[in-house]
């Protein structure tokens, strides 16, 4: 690897260090100013009520904040006739150590998907999680927050807010709402495609790494579940 780089004195590493953490330092001031703009924007009100099949059997949107204002559903693929997406599987990952933080800032926080609640179970005990994952297989919620397609709007730029063709019928993403004193429900938020980087720890740490993600364009063709990987010990070869 050190055939592809300057390996330098310390003075000089620490010169270049600095000279990026200048940049380091923008990046972040600019992050804020982002994060703040992204709290700033105007709020949608949640019209339906919506009611999914999960482990306290049915539950509505607002039985979800579980006593907070504040909710963070994240839209995990798993359609009804297909499996639990991959991809998705490797966001999960980092959910069930994060939550008890999250519910700390006043917020809860759940997974959603189309599927059954009898295979999400049964998927979310084979990887050994315990975070809140409902289905909404029985209402329409993951189409209305832009996670789910009909066959007809495949080809369509209708996702990511008209920014992309969804190219399957169900899509990641993940969705902010907040409930006032009223009940009111609202959507504050909702991001999908590359938008859900930074929700990845795994990613932020090899992000860090002097190879880096080493795809090169070839996506997360690297990623197994975290079950599947084939130097597991007692896995064959």
């Amino acid at each position: 690897m050190a055939d592809h780089h300057d390996v330098v004195s310390h003075d000089q590493w620490l010169d270049a260090r600095k000279s990026l953490l200048a940049k380091e330092k923008e990046f972040t001031r600019l992050r804020d100013q982002l994060s703040q703009q992204r709290r700033d924007l105007p709020w949608e009100r949640v019209a339906k009520t919506y009611v999914f099949d999960g482990p306290d059997g049915a539950e509505t949107l607002a039985q979800l904040f579980a006593g907070k204002s504040q909710l963070i559903v994240y839209h995990f693929m798993f359609p009804p006739d297909g499996k639990p997406c991959l991809h998705c599987s490797f966001w999960a990952d980092n959910f069930n150590p994060v939550i008890v933080h999250i519910n700390h800032r006043d917020a809860s926080m759940v997974a959603i998907s189309r599927a059954s609640y009898e295979q999400i179970a049964a998927y979310n005990q084979r990887m050994g999680w315990s975070f809140k994952w409902l289905s909404s297989g029985r209402n329409s919620f993951n189409y209305d927050f832009d996670a789910s397609f009909t066959p007809e709007e495949l080809g369509e730029p209708v996702f990511n807010f008209g920014t992309q063709t969804p190219g399957c019928e169900d899509r990641e993403g993940a969705s902010v709402f907040t409930k006032d004193e009223s009940g009111a429900i609202f959507r504050t938020y909702s991001t999908h495609g590359r938008g859900i980087d930074l929700l990845n720890t795994a990613y932020n740490y090899i992000d860090l790494l002097p190879k880096g993600r080493d795809e090169n364009g070839r996506n997360q063709y690297w990623v197994r579940r975290h079950d599947e990987y084939e130097d597991l010990p007692g896995r064959p070869a």
